[in-house]
């Protein structure tokens, strides 16, 4: 059987796909929220949803609960600001990260919390991959993700 002729469990299960997106996105931070640094235990869409907001990479972040909730559909820089928590090294990778520049967010957010871990930077070697392994410039759909 040649490789080309291989069945992969992700082209069966979509949601395996999804999945695992999800959970490298909050490996990618460390497991921390974009936000406020606490552990992410979701994904929030930085352009909401109810907002035209997409399901790709480019849009989703980690976030905690708390985060995720207080934010809702707000605009995330206006709330951002006006967080007691609020760091221009944080704003500053969020705002990588929705230009997709994965690597620049992650190195912002390192010097933000330095406990990021290194190699964890050092493994995303591409900023703009989707739940589906296609390129998120070259598509112009949503996902249907939920953000938790």
């Amino acid at each position: 059987m040649h490789n080309r002729d291989a069945v992969f469990l992700e082209d069966l299960c979509p949601k395996l796909r999804v999945r695992r997106w999800r959970q490298s996105l909050h490996t990618y931070t460390g497991k921390s929220c974009i936000y406020c640094g606490k552990q992410s235990e979701s994904i929030d869409h930085i352009l909401p949803r109810a907002k035209g907001g997409l399901s790709i990479t480019e849009n989703c972040v980690p976030a905690c609960l708390s985060c995720n909730g207080h934010k809702s559909d707000s605009d995330v820089f206006d709330w951002y600001r006006r967080q007691r928590f609020y760091d221009p090294r944080r704003a500053m990778a969020i705002r990588a990260w929705m230009d997709g520049d994965l690597r620049l967010a992650l190195r912002l957010l390192q010097w933000a919390q330095p406990e990021l871990n290194q190699t964890e930077l050092n493994q995303i070697t591409d900023a703009s991959i989707a739940p589906d392994g296609s390129h998120n410039r070259q598509r112009h759909q949503d996902w249907g993700l939920e953000a938790a």
